[in-house]
């Protein structure tokens, strides 16, 4: 089905004037279930279809007393190239709720995309926010759409974070690619460089950190990420090229200026090089 305005009057389609769900993902799924990301098919003959799209990785999430914080690297990779060194993978779900991405990065662009819209048509539609774990759940339902993309090697793997305004605290949510929603405490990651990530996270993560505090905690997981894995850019101070980093609190979405993560980047190296070791 069309679901473009009919030209001839200018009118929108029926489809937009009945009322219906307030999921915008199953609205598409009705109307035009051939604009959803996992319903695409991968071209005849194509044997790796993972070499259609650039990889992105890595992504860190955790708690700081007050909120939540996510940071991603620059880096998308294919194969052995370098693909992109400043794309992002952090974006706001929604004003209390942020989400990264690893994997396929044109996919997961468009779910990002996806679910932010989805998210802004039931406020529209209910007149009310969707609590964090409802929120939590629609990217689940999301994610199980792509599935038979992700079997194809198109697999998209997010990371969910937000203010919960019930709760009144941080909270983080991890998917593996089939939908599986899964809530973590205290810190978490996703992507090739996670391993090393993760590492850093539990050694470096305090309970009642303040958010400068968790924002250096998670730009020196991500360098010890890059320091062992290919696929994770590091700071570039050559370029200006830095992690994006974001706090979710009770006052919202908000990025961390470039420069104050150059700052923080710099004071890390710097510390490493006065240790005479980059370890």
């Amino acid at each position: 089905m069309n679901l473009s305005a009919d030209r001839t009057t200018g009118r929108l389609p029926d489809a937009f004037l009945r009322p219906g769900s307030s999921s915008f993902v199953d609205f598409l799924a009705e109307h035009a279930p051939d604009r959803l990301p996992g319903n695409r098919s991968v071209p005849a003959g194509m044997t790796d279809p993972a070499t259609l799209s650039p990889h992105a990785t890595t992504i860190v999430a955790l708690t700081f007393d007050g909120g939540v914080l996510m940071a991603g690297d620059r880096r998308a990779t294919a194969g052995n190239m370098i693909a992109s060194r400043s794309i992002e993978k952090v974006f706001p779900a929604d004003e209390y709720s942020a989400v990264g991405f690893a994997g396929s990065a044109g996919i997961g662009l468009e779910l990002v995309r996806l679910f932010q819209l989805e998210l802004e048509h039931y406020e529209k539609i209910e007149g009310s926010l969707l609590s964090l774990t409802g929120k939590a759940n629609r990217l689940a339902t999301m994610l199980r759409g792509n599935l038979q993309m992700a079997m194809q090697g198109l697999a998209v793997v997010p990371l969910f974070a937000g203010y919960d305004l019930d709760k009144d605290t941080g909270r983080i949510f991890s998917y593996d690619p089939t939908g599986g929603r899964y809530e973590e405490h205290e810190h978490h990651g996703v992507g090739s460089g996670s391993v090393f990530a993760r590492g850093a996270l539990k050694k470096l993560w305090r309970r009642g950190m303040d958010a400068d505090a968790a924002t250096r905690v998670a730009v020196e997981a991500l360098y010890d990420a890059a320091d062992d894995d290919s696929a994770t850019g590091g700071p570039d101070t050559v370029r200006g090229i830095y992690p994006i980093v974001a706090t979710v609190s009770v006052d919202g979405y908000e990025r961390i200026e470039s420069a104050e993560i150059a700052r923080v980047a710099e004071q890390i190296a710097a510390e490493r090089r006065e240790r005479g070791s980059l370890a």
